[in-house]
């Protein structure tokens, strides 16, 4: 099959991640793949030998999702936009895809509706359309109204042939956090949670007793940032803080210049995943490939879910998650140096946590469901 996948993140890199971590099941089984991206570049985020076409990127103003920049920070202009959409329909006319995989559009990205839109629509008008599948993670961010769920149900149902629901339904079903039609059950696949395969240990042992802090691949997080320095002066552990984002060389030189002896302070690692296995406790947010990565490596960890703008994913995950050993959750209002401190000593007593090795098959499983699908459909 030839696989045309189309992901935009806007603020962190978590939908990106996962896109690239599907392309890369999809190659394994002896598929073509493309992964085209409209986010800002995240180099961070090594794609290996899965293509990456590169739209004119945008992001969005902060928590302001209805707010685009471009890679200067000025607003999106109408010739970048058309541009984007000239960009997309040629990738799909150019190589017909079997099948065409959108990342939570039209779940969410409303405000790229009128690009998903061209593309969908092309894609219905190729002689052999393609099979269309909408890619969503365990937990969405609900409807703000009813009727976005009624227009979501109605493009479902005319432009697309299946839902990948990227969880375990017993655990995270997509009710709890979008309102399940009939109609828009029958076309739900779960698939198991995506996780690339586990990290091994870091071969020199890097970051042995460190508390690891991180906010995803994005710009945000700085209160989190600023309350781990100030909670570093006042312990003597060795802590290190990957800083996310285009700019995070210059920001973390920095703060460097001011941070106590005990931090390192550095861009987001590539072996982050690696460090977990070595670490006294992570400090983090709770987006959904943090989430596996702290399951997957048995790390003890704190998470401060991102709540801004209204957003209630994170936190819905990370009070899941504390339920668990070794695993606690700091809302961020609540957030303080005392707090961080104390918190992360409770984590760091208890027992430790073996690494989870089940129900992280997702990718593969995601792989089996399109071919079973693809097949019905030919």
């Amino acid at each position: 099959m030839n696989v045309m996948i189309v992901v935009t993140h806007l603020l962190g890199t978590g939908h990106l991640a996962r896109a690239l971590t599907l392309a890369r099941a999809f190659q394994r089984a002896g598929h073509r793949v493309r992964v085209v991206s409209g986010g800002m570049p995240a180099p961070q985020l090594d794609p290996g030998d899965v293509p990456l076409v590169q739209l004119p990127p945008v992001r969005s103003d902060g928590v302001d999702f209805a707010r685009l920049l471009d890679d200067a920070g000025c607003p999106v202009t109408d010739p970048l936009l058309a541009q984007r959409v000239r960009i997309l329909t040629t990738q799909l006319t150019q190589q017909p895809p079997d099948v065409l995989i959108t990342e939570l559009f039209p779940f969410g990205r409303r405000v790229l509706r009128a690009e998903f839109a061209a593309l969908l629509a092309a894609a219905k008008a190729l002689p052999k359309p393609p099979l269309t599948c909408a890619s969503i993670r365990d937990i969405l961010a609900p409807p703000s109204k009813p009727e976005k769920a009624v227009k979501t149900d109605a493009i479902i149902a005319e432009l697309y042939d299946a839902v990948l629901v990227h969880a375990d339904e017993n655990v995270t079903p997509l009710h709890l956090s979008w309102p399940v039609s009939e109609a828009l059950a029958a076309k739900l696949h779960y698939t198991g949670f995506v996780a690339p395969a586990p990290a091994a240990p870091h071969p020199d042992n890097t970051g042995q007793g460190e508390i690891i802090v991180s906010a995803g691949g994005g710009s945000v997080g700085d209160h989190v940032f600023d309350t781990a320095l100030t909670g570093a002066a006042q312990d003597p552990r060795k802590w290190r803080i990957l800083l996310g984002g285009s700019d995070a060389p210059q920001r973390a030189e920095l703060r460097a210049r001011s941070a106590p002896a005990n931090v390192i302070i550095e861009p987001a690692r590539p072996d982050f995943r690696s460090l977990l296995y070595h670490a006294a406790a992570s400090v983090s947010l709770c987006g959904y490939n943090t989430a596996l990565d702290i399951l997957q490596s048995g790390c003890r960890a704190v998470f401060v879910p991102f709540d801004e703008g209204q957003e209630v994913e994170q936190t819905i995950r990370a009070k899941a998650l504390a339920a668990l050993p070794g695993i606690s959750v700091i809302p961020a209002a609540l957030l303080g140096v005392e707090r961080l401190l104390t918190v992360l000593a409770e984590v760091c007593a208890a027992p430790p946590r073996a690494p989870s090795t089940e129900g992280f098959s997702g990718a593969d499983e995601t792989v089996r469901i399109v071919q079973d699908l693809r097949r019905t459909q030919v």
